[in-house]
């Protein structure tokens, strides 16, 4: 559209008014040229993209014009502009004592299915947004564990809720010596979601719940210390993936499995040097105790695994060398199953939140096997180079499943700008592409 001010460019918005009685504010959008389906050298569909981008511009004009209010156009992809529009116009603002209004969202065609799965694909992703950002002596071990109940069982999927003792009893000691530091207790849950018979092995989703990490011994530095209050984004994501399938009810059985503990350096912690036995037997020599990530993991891994799932991920900001190593553009995906990394780069490239693989060779194995008083170390001998490969295969140790994968989302836990409709704040990335991932796997794509 062409005005006066000439075009609206691509990804942006002009409000306009007293353009009619039914509509006396309008955001006009530019989508930009028609885009190609999906872009090779990009890896996502772009046209998706532009829609995203475009509407949420144009809600958020809206917004500042005091529309509470807002109808929208689904510009040719209603999926995605919901969730342009929902994403956009998330806030985080429960502490606050004055909070700003949130508009309501509509699509102009009315009963659209697509708009109504893009809205719950955006839910999905805003709830692991507002996890990751409430403050960690709000959103402690058991706090979480009362918001998996809060946000999922109304939708029919069981919350089981561990304590010390039940992790005692299977021999979880990685997991343990990571909550030692701290008075808050350690929590696990065990998440069931059924959408297919009974019979159908589930995929199983595990997600780190590290609701705040001091680093423990081997302490952080103070800066930026209080973005750890988002290290659970692997368990804010699975919750976020969850709510998708059980919204959308996907037919398919999918277990979710959440250690959830603090990192602190508390008289108690654990230190430089000390082994634990994990779940699965194997010794652990724990050198680096800010590489805790993978010690709690280790244990829900082995656990998960016992389930005998079809197939199984896990979700977890585990490594700042992930982040150095492809920013805020991909989570980076390990896997040994060919198959769940073609499913969820599909699923990427859909959802425009896109995937990367990388090498899970016995060249990294050997990283972390090659251990002077366990079987493991937690810590490479060739620190910190590979740093993110490393950790992968140190999860692989505690891994029995053949359709494995590894999402480190280190680098995707916040957005500065690097999502225009995300805005400023932590991500809740990746959980619409886990979600479409589970969807591929449910129709049965891949045929695992």
């Amino acid at each position: 559209m062409v005005e006066n001010g000439g075009a609206v460019k691509k990804g942006k918005s002009r409000v306009l008014y007293g353009v009619s009685e039914t509509f006396p504010v309008v955001a006009v959008v530019g989508l930009g040229p028609a885009e190609k389906t999906v872009d090779v050298l990009e890896e996502r569909d772009e046209a998706k993209e532009a829609v995203r981008t475009a509407v949420a511009a144009g809600c958020r004009s809206l917004e500042e014009a005091g529309m509470s209010r807002i109808q929208v156009d689904p510009c040719g992809d209603a999926e995605a502009a919901a969730e342009g529009a929902h994403l956009a116009t998330f806030k985080y603002q429960e502490l606050k004592a004055k909070k700003k209004p949130v508009p309501t969202l509509e699509c102009l065609v009315k009963d659209n299915e697509s708009w109504i799965r893009g809205a719950v694909l955006a839910e999905g992703q805003n709830v692991a947004r507002r996890l990751m950002e409430t403050p960690a002596n709000i959103l402690t071990p058991t706090n979480f564990a009362q918001e998996a109940v809060n946000n999922l069982e109304g939708l029919g999927v069981e919350v089981l809720v561990r304590g010390y003792e039940w992790a005692k009893e299977r021999n979880m000691n990685a997991f343990l010596s990571v909550t030692r530091g701290s008075v808050e207790p350690p929590v696990f849950l065990e998440l069931t979601y059924r959408g297919a018979d009974y019979s159908e092995k589930p995929l199983a989703i595990v997600g780190k719940g590290v609701t705040f990490d001091t680093g423990g011994i081997s302490l952080k530095p103070s800066a930026n210390m209080d973005k750890m209050r988002a290290d659970m984004g692997g368990a804010a994501c699975t919750i976020g993936s969850l709510l998708v399938a059980a919204s959308l009810r996907l037919p398919i059985n999918i277990k979710g499995f959440i250690p959830l503990c603090e990192n602190m350096p508390g008289s108690s912690a654990t230190k430089p040097g000390d082994v634990v036995v994990a779940s699965n037997g194997k010794s652990i020599q724990i050198d680096n105790t800010d590489a805790e990530g993978r010690l709690i993991l280790a244990d829900a891994l082995h656990y998960a695994s016992q389930h005998k799932p079809r197939a199984m991920i896990d979700m977890a900001t585990l490594t700042g060398a992930m982040a150095v190593a492809l920013g805020a553009g991909a989570a980076g995906v390990f896997s040994n199953s060919s198959i769940l990394w073609q499913l969820m780069h599909r699923a990427g490239a859909t959802t425009g939140d896109r995937v990367w693989r990388m090498p899970l060779w016995k060249h990294y194995s050997s990283q972390v096997t090659d251990c002077h008083l366990a079987d493991i170390n937690n810590q490479a001998k060739d620190k910190p180079a590979g740093g993110s490969c490393s950790a992968a295969a140190f999860l692989k140790e505690f891994v029995t499943c053949d359709h494995w994968m590894h999402l480190d989302i280190a680098g995707v836990m916040e957005n500065k700008d690097e999502v225009p409709y995300l805005g400023k704040g932590m991500s809740g990335r990746p959980t619409r592409t886990v979600a479409h991932f589970a969807e591929l796997l449910a129709l049965g794509e891949g045929g695992i």
